[in-house]
């Protein structure tokens, strides 16, 4: 092992130890030539990598994008099974090393910017900046319902943590909530003064928090659609919201923006 610099560590009474070049026991120099190298394309659109020691076989490339992918989701209930959504308009419901091909997730005339799996793996939805939200059988493969809004974009879309329920936000500056069981609209929630671009249900399911480019937190109730607490201003972020992460109990949010800040 090769240490360039001084790392700093800590000593058994607390205390910051410096480990440098005097410290290096034993140094191992790599070959390049040594690392394995990646086979050729699989047949069923996917690439395994290299089966040596040092790689797990299970390791898998899916190539049936045709441009950037910028989702990617994991079903809650089957570790095989993935979705994934990309710039090239599609969307694709795949399951790693099988040789079945993937289902894409067809009805889409623009980008496929979010999917994700419902709780109990039972449906995946597939967003876009369409504006619409198709709902797929993951058993079927058959197309359950589609979910429109006001036909702008959607950002991210999240399942209820316990039913059939999805919110999904908007470049239209509301979050919407649909039934997807029914295909109906439940609740528009108005407030944003700008894109929703990141939101969620709280784990226990009783509250949905929202952020927005307009560089505000907003906290809701489901039921009502009516804004609760909204935080900005003086304190709390200048820039626009990019992302949110609820904590397991339901009483924090970690919020990050452009503003190159995490508030709690």
């Amino acid at each position: 092992m090769s240490i360039s610099g001084e790392l700093p560590a800590e000593g058994s009474d607390g205390e910051e130890v410096f480990i440098n070049e005097e410290d290096i026991i034993h140094e191992i120099t790599i070959d390049e030539e040594d690392l394995p190298d990646r086979d050729d394309d699989d047949e069923d659109g996917g690439d395994r990598m290299d089966d040596s020691e040092d790689v797990d076989d299970s390791t898998y490339i899916f190539q049936g994008h045709k441009d950037e992918v910028f989702t990617v989701a994991c079903s809650p209930t089957d570790a095989s099974l993935v979705a994934s959504g990309g710039k090239d308009d599609r969307g694709f419901l795949w399951r790693i090393g099988s040789a079945e091909g993937a289902l894409e997730l067809t009805g889409h005339s623009d980008t496929v910017s979010t999917v994700a799996f419902s709780s109990d793996g039972k449906l995946l939805a597939c967003g876009s900046f369409d504006g619409q939200i198709n709902v797929w059988s993951t058993a079927t493969h058959s197309l359950q319902g589609t979910l429109e809004g006001s036909g702008s974009g959607f950002e991210w879309l999240k399942w209820h943590p316990r039913g059939h329920l999805i919110i999904a936000g908007s470049e239209d500056c509301n979050v919407w909530m649909w039934n997807a069981d029914h295909n109906t609209i439940l609740n528009t929630f108005a407030g944003h003064s700008s894109t929703v671009t990141c939101g969620d249900f709280t784990p226990d399911g009783k509250l949905v928090c929202t952020g927005s480019d307009d560089a505000t937190l907003r906290i809701w109730d489901p039921r009502s659609a009516q804004s609760r607490h909204v935080v900005r201003g003086h304190g709390y972020h200048t820039d626009g919201l990019t992302c949110l992460s609820i904590t397991l109990d339901s009483q924090t949010v970690v919020s990050g923006s452009k503003d190159n800040s995490v508030h709690l």
